[in-house]
């Protein structure tokens, strides 16, 4: 815990990272805030369930529409100018739901429409801060640095719908102007950073952005590591989205109170939180291909009291032990696949990586929905357990993967060879 409070400390004077996570935080509270209000908006508007579900999928669809062109960007223009523009944008945006929410003219065009920019705008952003992070904190800080990103989405996904359903309950435009206030601060903290955050230059001439885009795919595809973690996010996503979306499909249907099953999601927040702070401890103890391959089979025994057991505590305690360990598992595995980057494709294999773990995951309400419709719950929960389980073998069989040393180790072997005076 010693070194953890350390390492959390050393981050707090490195001004460049403070700034850009405050910022950053702040920003995605708010965004979860209007995630949360925008089906409710929309459900109120219309009475449609499909509408309501629209207003949702819209901003999804922004976000991964934006990744590839976006990483583009990232590793060509100034990355603190991007953030800022997006930060902005996003002011205005929502600010205009709270002028026609004022006026009482709020109408489904136009949260559509907002709903879908702003996804563009956290898909712009995303390349050009994770670039932005390795530009700002030293190779050894790292998985500090990730383990604090990945409590900060703890935090955001804890509070943001109780303080969205607050402020709807007040007035409906009431969480857009709380998320144009997160976003102009935002824009305030990163036009801070002083660290230039400008793309590297390149000689000769300037590729197309399909020739860009192909470079980071090709970079992936051509290295055994980036393969085998491409191939695990993408299906890890799926499969734990299904499981958990038929546990709580599964609680809904036994009639459960809606404070009950709000347990699941306070359990889910709480142990990701407790677990990103315990994440650099893990980490700095463990190899890190060691502590993902135990990672990736975390979450398959906690399948099975779910399988004989319908219930908000049993689901709780499950879902929420399996997220405990999720956020040293990410960070550790995120710092070494960051580090392993050049500089120049930072951008392009961040967006690249999101993509393909994003792309798969509309599918998975559609299978859990499918399975839990045509086998019933119990059969339904054990299928996606063994299919988790499937998935874990991913990592472990990858020597690629499993065989990543300890950060101490990989540290020493990725940082820059001193120069000779």
């Amino acid at each position: 815990m010693v070194h953890v409070m350390t390492g959390f400390r050393q981050l707090a004077r490195n001004h460049d990272f403070t700034v850009l996570w405050v910022g950053q935080t702040i920003s995605e509270l708010g965004s979860r805030v209007s995630m949360f209000v925008f089906p409710l908006l929309a459900y109120h508007l219309t009475h449609s369930a499909m509408v309501a579900a629209a207003a949702e999928a819209c901003f999804l669809f922004g976000m991964a529409a934006a990744l590839l062109p976006a990483g583009v960007l990232a590793d060509r223009l100034d990355r603190r100018r991007i953030m800022r523009v997006t930060s902005g944008v996003g002011a205005l945006l929502y600010a205009s739901l709270v002028v026609a929410g004022i006026e009482n003219q709020l109408t489904i065009p136009h949260l559509l429409v907002v709903a879908t920019l702003t996804g563009i705008g956290s898909g712009a952003f995303s390349p050009a801060e994770a670039s932005a992070v390795r530009a700002v904190v030293p190779t050894e800080d790292l998985p500090t640095a990730l383990s604090q990103n990945q409590a900060r989405q703890h935090v955001a996904s804890l509070v943001g719908g109780p303080l969205g359903g607050l402020l709807y309950g007040v007035t409906r435009w009431l969480p857009f102007l709380a998320d144009a206030v997160t976003f102009a601060i935002s824009f305030v903290l990163i036009g801070r950073i002083r660290t230039d955050l400008s793309a590297p230059r390149r000689e000769g001439p300037r590729p197309s952005p399909m020739t860009d885009i192909r470079e980071g795919f090709q970079f992936l595809a051509s290295r055994p590591f980036f393969r085998a973690l491409m191939t695990w996010a993408a299906l890890v996503n799926l499969t734990v989205n299904a499981l958990f979306f038929v546990a709580i499909l599964r609680l809904i249907q036994a009639r459960f109170h809606p404070a009950e099953i709000g347990l699941v999601e306070t359990a889910a927040g709480v142990c990701g939180i407790l677990g990103a702070l315990a994440a650099p401890t893990l980490i700095e103890r463990f190899a890190t291909g060691r502590l993902t391959v135990v990672i990736a089979w975390s979450f398959v025994p906690l399948v099975v009291p779910m399988i004989f057991w319908n219930n908000p505590l049993v689901v709780a305690l499950s879902l929420g032990l399996g997220l405990l360990l999720n956020p040293a598992g990410n960070a550790g595995i995120s710092a070494y696949s960051i580090a392993l980057t050049p500089d120049h494709l930072q951008g392009r294999v961040s967006s690249s990586m999101r993509f393909l773990s994003m792309a798969v995951m509309p599918l998975a309400p559609v299978i859990g929905g499918a399975l839990l419709t045509g086998l019933g719950g119990p059969t339904a929960i054990a299928i996606l357990g063994v299919l988790t389980a499937v998935v874990a073998l991913v990592p472990t069989l990858s020597r690629s993967v499993r065989g990543v040393p300890h950060p101490h180790v990989w540290k020493a072997e990725i940082a820059p060879a001193p120069v000779a005076g």
